[in-house]
């Protein structure tokens, strides 16, 4: 690790102080109010009391001038240079939040999950695994919401999916909203690597836009959407005789099959997680992988440190003055009478 200033600049404030010893002195015009045959005996004993204080003050003060200096430069450990390995994949991650999601004919192991926990946990895996992609998350109900822009850090994509709730974006599904939001986050990435993965569980009940015509607007911008319906279409419901097995989906298959026919890209159905899990992995197949680098090194800004010892050092330069640290002098003229 090496110590950097971002504006070295700045050190040539240092002598600044100095240019104070330049400026001529205010003439004294206070009028003696006593006169002592020994003034000279009395201002040595004032002296001696007061020097060393206001040599400690004048320390002080220099000390607290060179840490600002030294904070305002802005000093920066730089660590050790990291190299990223960068795939050129642009990935868009939209899931349904609708109220729908919340239906129980998932599983995670042997347990009973609604259909958000087993995205949760599956596309969670899955953004672990996307080390050198940019991944972006749009949650979408009744309308679509950016929630993480296209972004490196895979962490925080998790923790915005992790938090989450059915029903967030409102009970319907607008699935045309939350294609035309990705194009537009899109737009900007190079053509070859725009892609949108769509997860949902019903068909298209709310939004502003046609998911065909949003598909249309897709393709023409090169975007590559892969649809995933989710859910296995059974589910178990309490009734008054037990609990029950019924089969119901609202899933529009033919629109999502279309999405993603217009885009060249492919459809997917996931009945449960290792379905889920299997698509992904596939789609690491599909998608073209780059082996471009980018490197950076990390940056500890330290300005904080030499900032609060300058502040501690003015709060003791207050408190010297506050309390009188001197004894109180007293204005007199000599005189040899």
């Amino acid at each position: 690790m090496n110590l950097e200033f971002a504006w070295p600049w700045l050190f040539a404030a240092l002598p600044l102080p100095l240019l104070a010893l330049l400026l001529p002195r205010a003439a004294n015009t206070t009028p003696a109010a006593l006169r002592f045959p020994f003034y000279r005996a009395l201002q040595g004993n004032l002296q001696g009391h007061t020097r060393p204080r206001s040599r400690l003050r004048l320390v002080l003060a220099t000390l607290t001038w060179l840490l600002l200096v030294l904070a305002a430069a802005r000093p920066q450990l730089i660590g050790e240079t990291v190299h990223l390995p960068v795939t050129g994949r642009s990935l868009m991650l939209a899931v349904d939040l609708s109220g729908s999601m919340q239906n129980e004919d998932m599983q995670i192991g042997r347990q009973q999950v609604d259909r958000l926990t087993a995205v949760k946990q599956v596309a969670g895996e899955f953004i672990k695994k996307r080390k050198g992609d940019r991944i972006g998350l749009i949650l979408f109900g009744d309308q679509a919401y950016l929630q993480a822009p296209l972004t490196f850090d895979r962490k925080t994509v998790i923790t915005l999916l992790d938090e989450a709730q059915i029903g967030l974006a409102g009970q319907k599904t607008a699935i045309g909203d939350a294609i035309g939001l990705a194009i537009k986050r899109l737009s900007k990435e190079p053509a070859r690597n725009r892609v949108l993965i769509l997860l949902t569980d019903g068909a298209n009940t709310a939004g502003s836009i046609d998911p065909l015509k949003a598909a249309d607007l897709a393709a023409s911008e090169g975007v590559r959407i892969y649809t995933i319906g989710i859910g296995g279409g059974e589910m178990l419901v309490r009734t008054p005789f037990g609990v029950q097995r019924i089969t119901h989906s609202d899933l529009d298959e033919d629109t999502l099959k279309a999405i993603a026919g217009k885009t060249g890209g492919r459809f997917f159905r996931a009945r449960d997680t290792a379905q889920l899990a299997k698509i992904y992995d596939l789609l690491d197949r599909i998608e073209p992988v780059s082996k471009d680098e980018q490197t950076w090194r990390p940056v500890d800004e330290l300005y904080a440190w030499p900032l609060g010892a300058a502040l501690l050092l003015s709060v003791l330069i207050a408190l010297s003055a506050a309390f009188n640290w001197r004894p109180a002098t007293v204005a007199v003229e000599g005189s040899n009478a």
